[in-house]
């Protein structure tokens, strides 16, 4: 299946089955590797991206589902993006494994909410994360929303 893409605002066109997961067009393909492969069937949330701002598991994402949608990885955030910044200014990550998913998922929810309850912080962050820095994240996501208002 020929496949024409917009992946962090750059045109790509890519030849794949079309039941390949994005995942594997984003990393293979494209060289993409910020989104990670965790667990294969979308629950871990390592290979989250944003599909017209909206974040789905692209590891269960077959590449025939795609509709000329704007696709975000983590190579396509701002670095100087609250949520970039305030993840870096805590120290957020271990392993680091799972925080392009993370931090993907924390920008959807800011862009969606200036000012997150925990109760929406917890609905929005379903990731795995393999260290535990849970509290780490939430303190992340905290700080992202000051840092946010700041910008505004």
């Amino acid at each position: 299946m020929k496949l024409s893409l917009v992946v962090n605002n750059k045109k790509y066109s890519v030849e794949a089955d079309s039941d390949t997961p994005l995942l594997w067009v984003l990393r293979d393909h494209l060289q993409l590797n910020g989104t990670k492969f965790g667990c294969g069937e979308g629950l871990c949330g390592a290979c989250t991206i944003l599909l017209d701002g909206n974040p789905i598991r692209s590891c269960s994402f077959p590449i025939s589902s795609l509709k000329d949608q704007a696709i975000t990885t983590i190579e396509g955030v701002d670095p100087n993006h609250p949520v970039v910044q305030a993840w870096t200014k805590l120290d957020v990550p271990q392993c680091g494994y799972c925080q392009s998913g993370q931090i993907l998922s924390a920008v959807v929810l800011l862009d969606k909410t200036s000012n997150p309850t925990d109760e929406d912080v917890q609905s929005a962050m379903k990731n795995l994360c393999r260290c535990g820095t849970y509290p780490e994240i939430k303190k992340a996501v905290e700080l992202s929303t000051e840092l946010k208002r700041k910008e505004a």
